[in-house]
């Protein structure tokens, strides 16, 4: 089952190759006219200037090789050389049937299935979440959920920042406060069960050490040392950061819960710790390694280089291995035990220079061939300052707090809009949850993972407009509409497109693979987004053009039909957001 521009594009080549031009320049896309045609054909001008004819002799050869095709209903040379297409009122009928039909609801998949791994999230010991981790969560959560659908085997993977200087920062802040005494201790323990310290702890200590590492060299040296003794295996280092671990992984899980995002896997840095000493001992052997300034480095620039790229530091002078070192042995584990066609990095685009080095020096090594790893970076949630979003007293907002904020927000333009009052108090507060999470991640979402945005609660929560809320309102109309027809016994039937609002709909369903593909393609769920609106403006314009309960029973049944296909299509797009839809409201 192909969609309908596909389809259409194999006839047009053929109608061109019939004329002695190549196939490809029949392909089709949507009329930038829709309300002349459904679907246009550029390629008689490119045909005219390499086979040096008259372009509109061209259109008209192809025109008349597709007469005989009842799937159109009208052929028009336009413009300079545009072949409009009409669909024909029996072909789009028969397409909006196979959707309806399809338990994909008209969405191919990938001709061939890849392993692909999705790092994204990005979550740190000590750190709560907070805005700077929604982005990579949501965004990461959809790549790895369109994918998966497409048809390719996916891993999600946190990977759960755990091994760096931070650790070191935390046990001698924690030491100097002396709060760890036993975990100070020479030998192999045993040491308390019971975690010396909260995450309120860790998250009140952690940006006190890292200003006073800024400012006091002496306290810089020791955590430093300290950090490389956790790495080396002291056993109350050991011990101590596994209560760091278990302590913000508690907090950590239940928060990405709240807003749709889960991980198969919750690799850390720690896990690739082993696999050092022989990879450093692998990149000797390549002659990759080389010493600087007492720290050990790959160099990976180009002499093609536009601009300057820093070595990856693998080891640094005080002996630890560094943020590169991990992520590198990273790529070196996952292809050992899972053995991956593409990795895709879902981390803020200030990171990218980070990540080209580390991928140049996995393909420099040989852990990954030229293209199996890519970083989809992403811009900043900013406030009305233009700036990345922080509280009003300057600080971090916190991811949890964000998302109580704009609960709130919702139960309010759920009241004002007149909705949920015949819900119960917990039924409300749950649809108020959704409705909060489909404010945050459709604002997100709806725009280009590389462009920034302005964070506007006002707007991202209103049930007007390209928002969130809107489309789980059209949704929840939907439902509506379906339970009163189910109580009226009404059922629905074969669709059969006659009215302008119907054929725009069906149209508009069957783009749907079309928008799969570029988000697949581009690592973009935008263009999901996208679809999910436009649907659900089609369907807006639908319902109110051509009633379907009063309407006489096979237009009826038809309609219903495409209502039904409607929801479940609007449904299964807003799930690839990551956006649950309420029953009702």
């Amino acid at each position: 089952m192909s969609d309908l521009k596909s389809a259409l594009g194999e006839a047009v080549g053929a109608a061109f190759a019939s004329a002695g031009l190549p196939a490809e320049l029949g392909r089709v896309t949507p009329s930038d006219r829709p309300d002349l045609a459904d679907f246009q054909c550029n390629g008689a001008l490119a045909a005219a200037k390499a086979a040096k004819r008259n372009p509109r002799e061209i259109a008209q050869a192809v025109a008349e090789a597709l007469k005989g095709d009842s799937r159109f209903a009208s052929f028009e040379i336009a413009g300079p050389v545009f072949i409009n297409l009409k669909i024909a009122e029996g072909a789009l009928s028969a397409r909006a049937n196979e959707i309806a039909a399809d338990p994909r609801l008209g969405a191919g998949r990938v001709a061939a299935p890849r392993r692909v791994m999705v790092d994204y999230g990005g979550p740190n010991v000590a750190k709560p979440m907070h805005v700077g981790h929604l982005r990579a969560s949501i965004i990461g959560e959809s790549v790895k959920r369109t994918y998966r659908f497409r048809g390719d085997q996916v891993w999600g993977d946190a990977h759960f920042g755990d091994w760096g200087f931070q650790m070191g920062l935390l046990i001698t802040a924690l030491a100097d406060a002396g709060r760890i005494g036993p975990f100070l201790a020479e030998g192999d323990g045993p040491f308390p069960a019971d975690s010396p310290v909260t995450l309120a702890d860790l998250d009140r200590i952690y940006p006190e050490a890292s200003a006073k590492a800024k400012a006091d060299e002496t306290f810089r040296d020791r955590a430093r040392k300290a950090t490389a003794e956790l790495q080396a295996g002291r056993p109350g280092y050991r011990a101590l950061w596994k209560h760091f671990i278990a302590v913000s992984r508690a907090s950590l899980e239940p928060d990405f819960a709240s807003i749709g995002v889960s991980f198969d896997l919750w690799k850390g840095e720690s896990d690739v710790d082993p696999l050092i000493p022989g990879m450093i001992a692998e990149l000797e052997a390549k002659h990759l390694l080389v010493d600087d300034q007492g720290a050990r480095i790959v160099r990976v620039a180009r002499n093609d280089d536009k601009r300057d790229l820093p070595p990856l530091l693998v080891v640094s002078s005080e002996g630890s291995a560094m943020y590169g070192t991990t992520d590198l042995a990273t790529i070196l584990d996952r292809r050992r035990e899972y053995d991956p066609d593409l990795i895709i990095y879902a981390v803020d685009q200030r990171q990218a220079d980070h990540f080209e080095v580390v991928v140049r020096a996995a393909y420099l090594v040989g852990y990954a061939q030229e293209g199996g790893l890519e970083h989809i970076g992403f811009g900043t949630m900013n406030g009305p300052d233009g700036k990345p979003f922080k509280t009003r007293e300057g600080g971090v907002l916190k991811l949890g707090d964000l998302i109580a904020m704009t609960k709130a927000k919702a139960a309010e333009r759920l009241h004002e809009a007149g909705l949920g009052a015949e819900l119960s108090e917990a039924d409300f507060g749950e649809t108020a949850r959704k409705v909060a999470v489909a404010a945050l991640k459709f604002a997100d979402l709806s725009n280009h993972r590389s462009t920034s945005y302005i964070f506007d609660l006002d707007r991202f929560s209103s049930f007007e407009g390209k928002t969130g809320p809107y489309l789980l309102y059209q949704a929840v109309r939907v439902k509506s509409l379906l339970r009163k027809a189910a109580d009226e016994g009404v059922e629905a039937g074969k669709i059969v497109i006659v009215e302008p609002a119907e054929r725009d709909l069906a149209l508009l369903l069957d783009s749907f693979d079309s928008a799969l593909a570029e988000a697949y393609d581009k690592k973009a769920p935008n263009f999901i987004a996208d679809h999910a609106y436009r649907l659900a403006q089609a369907f807006s314009k639908f319902y109110a053009a051509c009633p379907i309960l009063i309407a006489q029973p096979p237009v009826r049944a038809s309609r219903l039909a495409l209502a039904e296909a409607t929801l479940k299509q609007l449904e299964l797009a807003l799930d690839l957001l990551g956006i649950e839809t309420p029953e009702r409201m």
